[in-house]
């Protein structure tokens, strides 16, 4: 069985769309009918995210922790004990491709790393797009490491010690902690997923935040 784990804070606008693309990733044929459950963890969500997530039939998870490490870690354990050998990560204001998890496996890692994109830029400054785009590596062996699309075998994750309990950066140090394993990782941009532009980033220090400096 494949794992999808989606973090999530108070995403309502934005979380139906994801699910609907990691759905579509789930029923790829390429998978060979294997099996994929998906775990939306809502971390002190307010907001109507519960009930968009249980519209979609997939797994939810509540916790009041306001700590994306956490979350993450809470889905990943959840989908392991659920007898996950893949785990995939992506994020609630990210839309993966139809081949997401067919393009992760295909690579025959213990985890992958994959790129992001951005189709639209929601009217902020040209400087920022430009300077983005000429500071991201969007091709194979890239160094880039997203929560948003992150893949790694059950064995390795829990050898690496999983998600840290940390507020920002969980995807990071779970990838140096694999690298310290010795465990293979794919740095690839084959595996695709659309990430917005947003600034009122719910992780502090993430993705959102990056953005700003480059004003």
């Amino acid at each position: 069985m494949i794992g999808i784990v989606i973090p999530a804070h108070n995403e309502e606008e934005l979380l139906g769309e994801c699910l609907r693309a990691v759905l579509r990733a789930a029923a790829h044929p390429g998978l060979e009918d294997e099996r994929v459950e998906v775990v939306a963890v809502l971390d002190s969500c307010t907001d109507q995210s519960a009930t968009i997530a249980e519209a979609h039939g997939v797994f939810v998870i509540e916790a009041q922790a306001r700590n994306v490490g956490q979350a993450r870690a809470l889905g990943a354990d959840f989908l392991i004990d659920r007898g996950a050998r893949w785990i995939a990560c992506t994020d609630a204001d990210s839309r993966v491709a139809e081949d997401w998890l067919v393009a992760q496996l295909a690579l025959q890692a213990d985890a992958v790393c994959g790129t992001v994109r951005i189709e639209h830029w929601h009217g902020l400054p040209e400087q920022v797009r430009v300077r983005y785009e000429s500071a991201y590596e969007q091709r194979d062996g890239h160094r880039h490491i997203h929560g948003a699309n992150l893949g790694v075998s059950a064995s390795a994750y829990l050898q690496a010690g999983g998600f840290q309990p940390l507020s920002a950066h969980e995807d990071v140090e779970l990838v140096r902690e694999l690298e310290r394993c010795g465990a293979c990782i794919a740095w690839s941009s084959a595996p695709q997923v659309f990430t917005s532009t947003r600034l009122d980033c719910r992780a502090t220090g993430g993705f959102g935040d990056y953005l700003k400096t480059l004003f």
